[in-house]
């Protein structure tokens, strides 16, 4: 009697399993129709306040392009008067030591117009034509030589070589902060909101 109550408890759930084991899943059907939007969720709370940014740049100083005229750098030998270079200075009322010591300076020059720039960093050497043009800073002067004349100039009534400084003064002391590609007027003059 024990064997016969076996075979009816093991029957059914042997045809239960195969029953399960023999199904398969079907294709899954087409997307149905996107349903309505829901009402809009009350807003919530107003997060903590973020971290205090970089420093802003309301301290630079930049001049005006300004025109430069060069001096002969002269030697003389007796009669014989030889041309060593040119020299030229720029007043820079606002460099003053604090910026010497902590901030930054720069001059560009402009071989192009104020309607076609052509604006380099200074200092500049072009290897193909052998032009050089350096620049030292003191306190409110703007010390510039060249193996040319490299003084602005006026053709056909366009200004052209002229030069602008940048003065900016430290505000912090070394850490991380941004800075444009000072290589790059354009990037230069967008970083720090330049105006032409």
């Amino acid at each position: 009697m024990r064997h016969i109550f076996k075979g009816k408890i093991f029957m059914p759930l042997l045809a239960i399993a195969l029953l399960i084991a023999s199904c398969k899943k079907g294709d899954t059907g087409p997307a149905g129709p996107p349903g309505a939007n829901g009402a809009t969720g009350a807003t919530g709370p107003t997060g903590p306040q973020g971290p205090q940014g970089d420093p802003g740049t309301a301290n630079v100083i930049y001049s005006e392009w300004l025109d430069v005229t060069y001096t002969a750098d002269t030697v003389h030998n007796g009669a014989t008067i030889d041309t060593l270079g040119f020299y030229a200075d720029i007043n820079a009322t606002k460099l003053d030591s604090t910026i010497l010591a902590n901030g930054e300076m720069k001059v560009y020059f402009n071989f192009g117009s104020a309607a076609q720039p052509d604006v380099v960093p200074l200092p500049y050497l072009d290897i193909y034509s052998g032009i050089n043009i350096t620049v030292d800073f003191g306190v409110q002067d703007i010390f510039l030589y060249s193996n040319a004349n490299a003084s602005s100039v006026t053709q056909n009534g366009i200004k052209l070589g002229q030069y602008r400084y940048i003065l900016i003064p430290g505000g912090e002391t070394a850490r991380s902060l941004k800075r444009p590609d000072w290589k790059d007027y354009n990037a230069v003059k967008a970083f720090y909101g330049m105006k032409d």
